[in-house]
């Protein structure tokens, strides 16, 4: 698919990943809407770089676990660009809870990252599929996690969000064919996010020693591989794990 002058949502597009997606599809000619659920300033910030960039640009909140909230940002979206070519599903939450910590891992604290890493994600596909079977194009790009592969992550609920997420991607791919493709990434550990903040000198260069190129993943990296994701006509149902080999 050709980029130029396309219009994308991109979920979560205040984060640290999100922001470098919002770059890469602006260099590369792409309208963005920076979505974001609470951090109107930072996303404000990154509409403002990306309009810098020659491409219109704006911020929109919506909360993705909630269907109306994204079902108004579709339509505000569709209202000011007339279109949505691409989706970036990279909204999530996240709480560092033990594996073996079941009795802190609440009842309340599981629907909350399930409903916005999982039923997020199906939100904005569902509100996207009219307009992209409309236009007879589009792209999904669901950024999932290693962590959806293997047990392992910030939480058992983080961990199985994540690789729901896989699965519906496969899912979606069905359901979105022939007119738009759906793949996703699953980074593995990656500098620069709101988790990685977290890790000391220590564990950033333990996590690089596990992988068999010895280093972690760049943000930059992962925001390549969605363009290329973008731009291509026949690979969907996709999720490629990019973790440096981890072992």
């Amino acid at each position: 698919m050709e980029l130029q002058g396309c219009t994308a949502i991109v979920t979560g597009g205040s984060g640290g990943l999100g922001q470098r997606i919002c770059h890469a599809l602006a260099v590369n000619g792409v309208n963005v809407v920076v979505n974001y659920a609470k951090s109107k300033d930072k996303a404000e910030a990154v509409a403002s770089e990306l309009s810098a960039l020659g491409v219109r640009a704006i911020a929109i909140q919506a909360d993705v676990s909630n269907a109306a909230q994204v079902q108004r940002m579709v339509e505000q979206t569709q209202a000011m660009f007339g279109r949505v070519d691409i989706l970036v599903n990279d909204a999530a939450d996240n709480k560092e809870v033990a594996f073996t910590d079941l009795d802190g891992l609440t009842h309340e604290l599981w629907q909350h990252i399930m409903d916005v890493n999982l039923t997020g994600t199906f939100n904005c596909i569902k509100a996207v599929a009219p307009l992209m079977r409309a236009q007879g194009q589009g792209r999904i790009i669901n950024i999932s996690s290693g962590a959806g592969l293997v047990p392992r992550g910030s939480s058992i609920a983080y961990a199985v969000s994540k690789a729901g997420m896989i699965h519906l991607t496969k899912c979606m791919a069905v359901a979105m064919a022939p007119y738009a493709t759906v793949n996703g990434i699953a980074p593995g550990f990656m500098e620069g996010t709101r988790m990685s903040a977290n890790w000391n000198a220590g564990y950033a260069a333990s996590a690089a020693d596990r992988t068999l190129l010895k280093r972690t993943v760049s943000k930059d990296e992962v925001a390549d591989q969605l363009i290329t994701f973008c731009r291509s006509d026949c690979v969907t149902g996709q999720t490629l794990l990019m973790d440096s080999g981890r072992i």
